[in-house]
């Protein structure tokens, strides 16, 4: 598959999960990676989702609590919303000596990475990642072009699906944030809790407690009683 019809493709994701599974099945192919994953976050830049193919929960969890604070690549991504490796961000010869790699990425041989933004409204929402493994070449310039390229386009498409589900009609919307009337559109489809999960890239847990806060906010006590009142 070239990169024009994976974007073609992308484009007609029907929802996030669609467009989700698209990528993680293909990415590796474009970029001779090993080690890949999707990650989403919050306004506060907490993790509220995340999709990884070729490393444990382990290691997401190792790296949430000691490799991101001390992540140089993340942290030019953040600052410029562009995709970066750690050659293009560290001093030449010194990435081993870094303490993301010290305290992180050696114990799970990752000897070089690279990642990219996820836009949304100015906004980052979330990481593309990258790791390759053993004896392998670092990221390079047409890397970064590629990689620029995909996450443009899932920005997009991100945007427009999440666009799609906000209706406007109903005064009460407006108590929400986009997120909760995406799980409410889901609730009303019929959902589980586990479904609107997967469909989000979120944890059964995180849409229970979005729930909670969606009955407060409309004054209800049950599903049905919110989704009466979201369609009054």
């Amino acid at each position: 598959m070239t990169f024009h019809s994976l974007f073609q493709r992308m484009a007609g994701a029907s929802t996030e999960a669609e467009l989700k599974y698209l990528l993680m099945d293909n990415l590796n192919q474009y970029f001779g990676v090993q080690r890949w994953g999707i990650y989403l976050a919050d306004r506060e830049n907490d993790l509220i989702s995340c999709d990884v193919k070729g490393v444990s929960d382990r290691f997401v969890e190792r790296y949430q609590q000691i490799g991101q604070s001390v992540d140089p690549v993340l942290k030019y991504v953040q600052e410029y919303h562009a995709p970066a490796h750690e050659e293009l961000v560290l001093p030449k010869g010194t990435w081993k000596q870094s303490q993301l790699y010290q305290r992180c990425c050696i114990e799970y041989d990752h000897e070089h990475i690279m990642t990219g933004p996820i836009i949304g409204n100015g906004q980052l929402i979330g990481t593309i990642n990258f790791a390759r493994i053993g004896i392998t070449p670092a990221f390079d310039v047409q890397d970064l072009s590629n990689l620029s390229a995909v996450c443009m386009h899932l920005s997009a498409c991100l945007t427009n699906l999440r666009f799609q589900a906000v209706p406007i009609e109903n005064p009460y919307f407006k108590l929400l944030t986009t997120r909760e009337i995406q799980i409410a559109n889901l609730v009303a489809q019929g959902l589980t809790n586990v479904e609107i999960g997967k469909e989000l890239w979120i944890s059964q847990n995180t849409v229970k407690q979005a729930l909670k806060r969606m009955f407060r906010k409309l004054e209800v006590s049950s599903r049905t009683a919110m989704i009466a009142k979201l369609k009054s």
